[in-house]
């Protein structure tokens, strides 16, 4: 890099359009473009590119090259919203492709841990490892029923005048009200050209995608051979903590990472402990 040419951060990086199967898909990459794997994010319920951890995205792009994008009818992306998962999947493969990557990393964050398993499951040479953070398998404990937790967090936080995700990411003990708090206002300090947010028409489409991949029959996830790691936090509401362990047991090739006092968000609460591991996990 030039000197005096400050790098770009998640704080300032622009916003970019790829189109492709019908589909103006937003996203955002930044990091060391050397031609190593890149490392794509998926998303949570509801959320788009401005959800994610400007520390986590930083940190990851230190020595990976990071894209974040929004899928079909999500946040600036044109389109119909999907309302299941395997078609979020085909979504984001087509999206994989159209920036013309042979292999990626996923980094998969509760929703975004279910794409990222259907991903594997249907194009398995596409992926090299995965981080599965706050999520669990098709069938999974629970998560047919994450509607019910999403909405009823969301008339608390409207009541309380919080954000919900104070609530659905993090425990209400002193420690995890505090990373709340800090967590929320990292996701303010980008302040020009922020990512729209979701439409409740997708919203809804994408409660549906949950609830039918929590009632879907268990998929076999001994064939997937690549390298994953597992994390959540003990006491994830959510997709509840359990649903960690059983990914991690059953992925032939997985570690597990459980923070203590922690909730859904666990990633973000401890990202100053995650992000080194998960730079270890991706250079293994």
């Amino acid at each position: 890099m030039t000197a005096g040419v400050r790098p770009v951060t998640w704080k300032d990086v622009p916003t970019q359009f790829v189109s492709a199967g019908g589909v103006d898909f937003a996203y955002r990459e930044l990091g060391q473009q050397n031609g190593g794997v890149p490392v794509v994010l998926l998303v949570h319920l509801a959320g788009v590119m401005d959800n994610w951890d400007p520390r986590v995205v930083d940190g990851l792009a230190a020595t990976h090259h990071v894209i974040a994008f929004d899928n079909r009818g999500i946040g600036s992306s044109s389109g119909k919203p999907a309302n299941t998962m395997e078609q979020m999947a085909d979504d984001a493969i087509t999206f994989i492709n159209a920036r013309g990557f042979k292999q990626v990393d996923l980094l998969g964050f509760s929703m975004g841990g279910m794409i990222s398993q259907e991903i594997v499951l249907k194009e398995p040479q596409l992926v090299r490892r995965m981080i599965l953070a706050g999520t669990g398998p098709a069938g999974g404990e629970g998560i047919s029923t994450v509607a019910g937790v999403a909405n009823y967090d969301l008339m608390r936080a409207k009541l309380t005048g919080q954000d919900p995700k104070q609530y659905l990411f993090f425990t209400r003990t002193p420690k995890g009200i505090e990373a709340g708090k800090a967590f929320l206002k990292r996701l303010l300090e980008r302040t020009d050209n922020r990512d729209a947010e979701i439409a409740i028409g997708a919203y809804v489409a994408q409660l549906q995608a949950l609830s039918a991949w929590g009632q879907k029959a268990p998929a076999d996830l001994s064939v997937v051979k690549q390298p994953v790691l597992v994390v959540n936090g003990d006491a994830d509401r959510m997709v509840p903590t359990p649903n960690s362990y059983d990914l991690a047991r059953r992925l032939p090739n997985s570690q597990l990472i459980i923070y203590p006092d922690a909730g859904h968000g666990g990633v973000f609460q401890y990202e100053e402990d995650f992000v080194p591991k998960a730079l270890a996990f991706l250079a293994n």
